[in-house]
């Protein structure tokens, strides 16, 4: 992921609904993503009404459940958010890869965006970073999903 995220716009999200999947395992760090999605969210006007967050035991399971948030009426926005931090093997890369894939796959076939906001990191002290730390990817991923959220509305008009 880059450091240079893109300039967010100012959207009202008042009448936005939005799905978040969060993943246990990493509780920690997961749970730090979500307040900042969450902040960024509720920052932009969405109601707490609107928003149904749901938790599963970790990242490969992500992707099931946005897809039954996806399918859900009136739906704008699925944010999934898990952790995978490195180890002695690339199994995080692999699970990385395929809650990606699949996450995409969501995406299109509901044709309800979904923000990818699985971090796939090599070492704790980047997860923390991005979680914690001075890089903030739990509000990004909620810009984002504003963002998509206004552009699915307007596509769809």
């Amino acid at each position: 992921m880059s450091l240079s995220a893109p300039t967010s716009r100012t959207i009202d999200g008042a009448t936005f609904s939005v799905g978040i999947v969060a993943a246990c395992f990493n509780e920690k760090l997961v749970n730090a993503l979500l307040v900042r999605v969450l902040e960024g969210i509720y920052g932009a006007g969405v109601q707490e009404k609107n928003v149904r967050t749901v938790r599963v035991p970790g990242s490969h399971e992500v992707p099931w459940a946005a897809a039954e948030l996806a399918r859900r009426k009136g739906c704008d926005v699925v944010i999934a958010l898990g952790v995978l931090i490195g180890g002695d093997t690339n199994h995080h890369e692999m699970v990385g890869q395929s809650v990606s894939a699949a996450l995409q796959q969501v995406a299109l076939s509901s044709r309800v965006p979904v923000i990818n906001g699985v971090l796939v990191t090599n070492t704790l002290a980047q997860a923390r970073a991005r979680c914690t730390g001075r890089i903030d990817r739990g509000a990004e991923f909620a810009s984002a999903a504003l963002e998509m959220a206004a552009l699915k509305r307007k596509l769809n008009s």
